[in-house]
């Protein structure tokens, strides 16, 4: 091969080696793919006209993309329901719920990861919150630093992959294929590993109790009608919401971005409801620390009325301007990868990697490891939305030639490939170096939380993530018999 030839493998390794740099990947995505289309001119590979086409492929693909208008709404969703309090009021319940079991509290936070997973996949606003409000506490308790860590970490990400994912719904848009078969496709995957979480904690913490010391008796409601009360004002509420979003897309109800519609304004009826309406009624906190009584007795709101609406109306300000931001640098990353697999495939970047994958002779399964293997190791230094932009555009052409056999369908390889990819990307928010949960909790932690303990606490939760995995790719069934189910 000659030079020109090989720009597509140069370009790939420029990236590689600048995402190192911390540069925003947005800008690397478009320098590099601008740098090698330049170059491209030069070379007699690309033609300077044909970055008229851009625009439309921005304006007209990404902006008028209906599935990517799912994203903001599913941000704001995740947004509200951090600000309000209501996944602070989850905890609270679910703690006192799981007194009795085995490592309760960690219990604890794992549920409340799954339930929040169902509502939305803000990984990094879960890990944060969760940090903030379990992490003291289950130390306080004298709770295994390693275990509460790696728990909270592990329960965090796992929003990327349960429905409504951000990620499914990015990957539907590059596969070009139903973000409603994938969402369901991910539904038994993703409570496969919250299960695989579960049976870890209650067996570790069976076997070794001073892991994680049970919840004294003395802390939450201390009647049947005050347990009851806790679960209508904290459990009740976000089960609900996950009713209306994800019911309604399993159902047939909505799409995804109808959807996504419903949880955003069921978002701020329960903002509502917990800033403005049980203030007002004098409707107490369930404190998780005990401290203060966590019955429902009432007591009357402080300032009134409208200082409680004041308060939610400076709480929606800044929920909107903390979605605008986070949306602006997901649609900025995604303008950017736009530039660069433009330039990527003009260069003949397909063509490469096709035959590169059948001159190695690998087959399907060869192949499927090799990929699974690279996202892996890229995981160790890259965030997800970096992996899924870079390999699912290169690799694109590739899957949709695999054939399984009698294993999986050829029509269902691409679905399939899909959620295998989303588990396999939830190792890279906990696998060191830049593990972004690793960094979120590490931020907020107490300073007695090593960064050391924190690594040593998420090996055991990346090799049941594994072990999820190798389930899905074994037993192809956990991923495609519920879409088969209701979709046909």
């Amino acid at each position: 091969m000659d030079f020109v030839e090989l720009l597509p493998v140069f370009m790939f390794g420029a990236l590689a080696i600048l995402l190192f740099s911390g540069y925003p990947v947005a800008f690397i995505l478009g320098g590099v793919g601008l740098a090698f289309g330049i170059i491209g001119i030069f070379s007699g590979e690309f033609m300077f006209i044909q970055f008229r086409s851009l625009p439309s492929r921005i304006f007209g693909g990404i902006m008028e993309s209906l599935i990517l208008t799912a994203i903001p709404m599913f941000i704001f969703m995740g947004t509200m329901l951090e600000k309000s309090g209501i996944a602070r009021d989850l905890l609270n319940c679910l703690q006192v719920l799981l007194r009795r079991v085995p490592g309760g509290l960690a219990l604890a936070v794992t549920l409340m990861g799954t339930i929040l997973a169902a509502t939305t996949g803000i990984i990094g606003a879960s890990v944060i919150m969760m940090s903030l409000l379990a992490l003291p506490v289950m130390l306080k308790r004298n709770y295994d630093a390693e275990l509460a860590t790696g728990t909270i970490a592990a329960s965090g990400t796992l929003g990327i992959l349960i429905p409504p994912s951000i990620m499914l719904v990015i990957m539907a848009d590059l596969l070009s294929r139903s973000v409603g078969n994938l969402f369901v496709a991910a539904v038994f995957p993703g409570l496969i590993l919250s299960g695989l979480y579960f049976a870890y904690i209650v067996i570790r913490c069976t076997i070794n109790p001073s892991l994680a010391p049970p919840l004294p008796k003395d802390i939450g409601p201390q009647t049947t009608m005050g347990v009851l009360g806790m679960v209508l004002r904290s459990f009740v509420p976000p089960v609900i919401l996950i009713a209306c979003v994800l019911g309604s897309i399993l159902a047939g109800l909505a799409t995804p971005t109808e959807a996504a519609g419903v949880g955003a304004l069921g978002a701020i009826l329960l903002g509502l409801f917990n800033l403005v309406l049980l203030p007002a009624m004098g409707v107490k906190e369930i404190h998780f620390d005990g401290d203060a009584d966590s019955s429902l007795e009432g007591h009357a709101a402080k300032g009134g009325l409208g200082v409680e609406l004041k308060h939610f109306w400076d709480t929606l300000k800044d929920v909107v301007e903390r979605t605008a931001l986070t949306n602006a640098m997901i649609f900025g990353i995604f303008i950017g990868a736009t530039l660069f697999s433009f330039v990527f495939r003009s260069l003949g970047g397909d063509d490469l990697v096709i035959d590169a994958v059948e001159a190695l002779g690998l087959g399907s399964w060869g192949l499927l490891f090799l990929i699974m293997g690279l996202v892996f190791v890229l995981g160790f230094f890259f965030d997800w939305i970096e992996i899924t932009l870079i390999v699912l555009p290169v690799f694109a052409p590739a899957i949709a030639l695999l054939d399984f056999g009698d294993h999986v369908a050829k029509i269902e390889v691409t679905y399939w490939f899909a959620i295998l990819l989303a588990v396999n990307l939830q190792t890279s928010f906990l696998t060191p170096p830049f593990g972004f949960a690793l960094f979120y909790l590490k931020a907020v932690a107490p300073k007695t939380i090593k960064i050391q303990q924190i690594y040593r606490g998420i090996i055991p939760f990346v090799m049941l993530q594994l072990v999820g995995l190798a389930l899905v790719a074994i037993f192809p069934e956990i991923a495609l018999w519920l879409p088969r189910q209701l979709f046909n």
